[in-house]
């Protein structure tokens, strides 16, 4: 397939020197790189597992818990009383 690609000059420059040391063309020089960067990404998106995070029973929040109230939650979670 053909398509068009932009590369910044010395980039470009270093690609084709490699190419013409190495007697690939510069097409086959590019598409391995390519590869070898979306294999290393795959290899590393694989890689990583899914976290179990420890749930408890009832899933619901108390009677009374306002979780914008950052302040009363505080007050709740270290047992004093909101009016105190």
């Amino acid at each position: 397939m053909r398509t068009t690609i932009r590369l910044d000059a010395p980039l470009l420059s270093d690609a084709k020197r490699f190419a013409a040391e190495t007697g690939r063309t510069l097409t086959a020089v590019i598409e391995e790189a390519l590869r070898e960067s979306l294999a290393r990404h795959r290899h590393r998106t694989s890689k990583q597992r899914r976290v179990a995070l420890p749930t408890f029973p009832g899933g619901k929040v108390q009677p009374g818990v306002d979780l914008d109230d950052a302040s009363a939650l505080l007050d709740l979670m270290e047992g004093r009383d909101a009016l105190d």
